[in-house]
Parts: C-alpha cells; sequence; structure tokens
C-alpha cells in the first residue's frame, strides 16, 4: 500500500474526457492551477468509444453511398465495403485505444493530471485511489467540477447478464462485422450502427418500443431514416419490446431476442442502445449531501443547484441538459469562464440571455447530426416542441429534391427541411434538414437560430448557385407565399 499524499489545487476537474480537457484548458488559460482526475483514458467516450470511431465507421458508407447516387460515377464502384479497412481506419481515428496525445495535450494546458478512481471526501475534497494502490487527497480552493459523462444503460431483463449483449462501446470497437447483429432501441445509436453494420454485411433487425425512429427529432426525420434502412434490407420493427435474451453457448453463440408477442429473433449479437445514466453513482455524491448516481442540476452558469455555498459544477452529460459532445465544450467554456471570474473575485457576471456566464444555447439553439443514411441535421425546436411552449408558430417543408444542388448531389435525392418560425419574435427557432450531405448545412441553420437573426434580414443571405444551401431562399419564398 502506497502512503497518501494531500495536494491542494485551485479547481478539481473529474473526468477527462473532451468536457474536462476544454474545461482544463479555459481555467489554465486564466491562470488557475487545475488537477484532472481520469480513471481510464484521456479523451474519453467520445474520442474512443463515441463520436470519433463511430463516425469513422459511418464515414465509408456514406462516401460508398455519394459514388453510387452519382450516374457515370456507380459503375467505377465494383464490390462493397471492405470491413477489415473500414476498422483499421476506424482504430486510427481512436487512436488505437492509446492516450498519449491527449495527455501532452493536458500537459501543454499546464494541468495537472492524476490517473486513478475519484471520490469525494466532503466538501471540496477529493480521495484518488491511484493505480499503485495508494491515495492521493486533493482539495480544492475555489471549485470542484463534475464532468464523469453518462453511461449506456442495459435494463434489467431476465437472462440479460449471462446473453453478454452489446452496449455502444462493443459496437463501435469491434474487430468483427456479426452476420446477425439484432439493435434494441430507436434512438441516435441504435441507428447510427444499424447503418454502419447493415453496409458492412450484417443482417440488421431492429427493435424499437415506440412508434417511429429518433424521437426527439421531427417525425418526419424518423420516417425518411426507416423507410431507407428497410430498402437497405434492415428489418426495422415499430411497437416491439423485447422481454428477454437467451445466449445459447457459455462461450458464445447464437443469442436469442424474447419479444412481447411471443416471438423471437435470432442474433449472432445484440446491442442494446436504450438510453444513459449518469456515471455519479460512485463518486462519493452522499459525502456532500447528494444522491448517488443522479444527475446533478445546474443552473445556466453550470453550478449545482443543490449545495448553497456553490462551490460544486456539473458540466456535460451529468447535468443532462443537453447528451451531445459539442455543447458539452460549450459548457465547459462557460463555466470555465464562471470559475475564473469567481476565483478573481468578480462582483457581477454576464448572465442575461446570450450573455458571456451562461449557457443560453442549452435550451434555445442545441444543434445535432445524425450520420445515418439519409442524415438527418437539426437544431432548436420541433414544431411540437414550439407548441408545448405556447409559442405562436409557422411550421414551412420544402422538398430537398427540388433544390439544384441537391439534384446533383445526388440522382433521385430525397430529403426534407423544416423551419419552426415564432411569429411574435420574428425569427427562426428550430431548423431541421434530412437528406444526405445535410450536415454541413447545419451551422448557418445554428447560427440563425442563435443569432435569432429576423427572418426579413434572412432574405438578404443570398445563398449560391446551384448548392444545397439554396434550400434557404425557397424555405423563405415558401414563408413569404
Amino acid at each position: 500500500m502506497q502512503p497518501t499524499q494531500e495536494d491542494a489545487y485551485d479547481v478539481i476537474v473529474l473526468g477527462a474526457g473532451p468536457v474536462g480537457e476544454v474545461l482544463a484548458g479555459r481555467l489554465g488559460e486564466a491562470g488557475l492551477g487545475v488537477a484532472v482526475v481520469e480513471d481510464e483514458l484521456v479523451g474519453g467516450e467520445c474520442s474512443y468509444w463515441a463520436c470519433m470511431p463511430s463516425k469513422a465507421l459511418l464515414r465509408p458508407v456514406a462516401a460508398l453511398a455519394e459514388v453510387r447516387a452519382v450516374d457515370g460515377a456507380r459503375q467505377a464502384v465494383d464490390g462493397g465495403l471492405d470491413a477489415s479497412a473500414v476498422f483499421a481506419r476506424r482504430d486510427g481515428f481512436a487512436s488505437h485505444w492509446k492516450d498519449d496525445g491527449q495527455v501532452r495535450w493536458l500537459d501543454s494546458v499546464g494541468a495537472q493530471l492524476v490517473r486513478g478512481r475519484a471520490r469525494f471526501d466532503g466538501p471540496r475534497r477529493v480521495a484518488v485511489e491511484t493505480p499503485e494502490g495508494g491515495t492521493r487527497l486533493l482539495t480544492a480552493r475555489h471549485a470542484v467540477a463534475v464532468c464523469t459523462g453518462s453511461r449506456p444503460i442495459v435494463p434489467d431483463l431476465p437472462g440479460v447478464a449471462d446473453a453478454r449483449p452489446w452496449i455502444s462501446r462493443d459496437a463501435t470497437s469491434a474487430r468483427a462485422v456479426p452476420p446477425r447483429l439484432a439493435i434494441v432501441g430507436g434512438g441516435v445509436v441504435g441507428v447510427e450502427m444499424a447503418t454502419a453494420y447493415q453496409a458492412l454485411g450484417s443482417a440488421v433487425t431492429m427493435l424499437v418500443r415506440g412508434d417511429g425512429l429518433l424521437p426527439r427529432m421531427e417525425p418526419f426525420a424518423g420516417e425518411l431514416v426507416a423507410e431507407a434502412l428497410r430498402e437497405a434490407g434492415a428489418d426495422v420493427r415499430m411497437g416491439t419490446s423485447v422481454t428477454g435474451v437467451r445466449r445459447e453457448a457459455a462461450a458464445g453463440g447464437p443469442v436469442t431476442v424474447m419479444l412481447d408477442d411471443g416471438g423471437q429473433v435470432v442474433a449472432d449479437e445484440v446491442l442494446f442502445a436504450t438510453g444513459r445514466a449518469p456515471r455519479t453513482d460512485d463518486l462519493g455524491l452522499e459525502t456532500i449531501g447528494l444522491e448517488p448516481g443522479s444527475w446533478l442540476e445546474v443552473d445556466d452558469t453550470c453550478r449545482v443547484k443543490a449545495l448553497d455555498d456553490g462551490w460544486l459544477y456539473a458540466v456535460g452529460d451529468a447535468n443532462r441538459r443537453a447528451l451531445l459532445t459539442h455543447q458539452g465544450k460549450y459548457q465547459a467554456r462557460i463555466a470555465g469562464g464562471v470559475i475564473a471570474a469567481r476565483a478573481r473575485g468578480a462582483a457581477e457576471l454576464e448572465t442575461g440571455p446570450w450573455g458571456a456566464h451562461v449557457t443560453t444555447a442549452d435550451s434555445a439553439a442545441v444543434p445535432q447530426v445524425v450520420f445515418s443514411l439519409p442524415e438527418v441535421a437539426a437544431v432548436g425546436l420541433t414544431a411540437a416542441e414550439a407548441e408545448r411552449q405556447g409559442r405562436r408558430t409557422r411550421v414551412v417543408d420544402y422538398e430537398m429534391g427540388q433544390v439544384a444542388g441537391a439534384s446533383l448531389f445526388a440522382d433521385g435525392y430525397r430529403g426534407k427541411a423544416r423551419m419552426v418560425v415564432d411569429l411574435d419574435r420574428g425569427h427562426l427557432v428550430g431548423v431541421t434538414f434530412v437528406g444526405p450531405g445535410v450536415s454541413e448545412l447545419l451551422q448557418s441553420a445554428t447560427v440563425a437560430v442563435a443569432g435569432e437573426v429576423p427572418v426579413e434580414r434572412l432574405h438578404h443571405a443570398v445563398p449560391a448557385y446551384p448548392t444545397m444551401s439554396e434550400v434557404w431562399l425557397w424555405l423563405l419564398e415558401a414563408y413569404r407565399s
């Protein structure tokens, strides 16, 4: 057993994923001494098991589909995807699951990396069990920030533990393509992995409890994605609940998924993509009066509401505001400025809407891309969400295939665009695009929503011809008519 060591820092950051890294960088720029505690790889879920490896799996799928959608180019394509080459490229984008480069970056911003498992030991105190078997006690002069992210949920179903199902990490780091893959869940992870593995050669069956895919987005998005998955050969079943799982052999072999209608699906692997929970269950939250395993509710500065003395922050997934890497990094930039300002003794912060010290975009302008075929890109509110908020809105739709740039992008282009206009305020509160290649349209929509650009001013933002961006022209023309 190693001896106990105690150190003091201005700020302690729990978690060295993208959110913790960005926060540490901002605090370092402000001249604060920062310790970052991590018990896995520096770079976190996004770098090794989520955003980067999943998109590395999906990009060859989209590239091949784009070539096949253009006459004159499709004739050059012979055969399908090379799964081994796709996996090898994925490994490169996951840095072969080594974090040397990320560690060097933390060093460059002056942060002290502490490897080990962190648990609170009272207010502003963190005990870290180190890999060497010792304990480091860290104390924070100003703040502790929980940036520990979230983990996949596997429902407690009969046989599920013995069946050893895949979670998202297994799907994005797999070494081989299962001949048959059952996917439970119809959200982003389920849709993206169905897209990837169907194209790589799996016979994919999606088992979706609800009545559509991508339930948090505009209904037409899930409808178009489901249609495309079925056309690609996937079996997409709505209104289907899983009641149990059984693996035929202890050392491997087929897995049987039991359904609520008495039916069964037999596959080689089953992926549960059924939601996420906060990684706060083993943080010692009880020592500071909070419930272990809970989401940490924060105000718009990312300060945890439940503690009156204001030293605790939760940034990224742990606060449940928007479980997206880019949104967590946005929160980290804001929270870094907040913590630094309060450490300097600033009398006032800029906390009005869209101020420098508030995360207004978390509620007004969250962008997201689903890298399915077709892609889905959305920002802000759906039409239904705007209605539930009591807004007086007008919804304008346009078929993407009628845009000259889209028809050039792919023969027989299919897709749809929608903008939701707040009639009382005169600006957009939500935009959704569905179609091949639409992810690159999203930032323009995000600027329009976050900037609250008046609709009449948008008429003067002339899109180049012939690009897909002309969809803005036709949406606005439809709005005027």
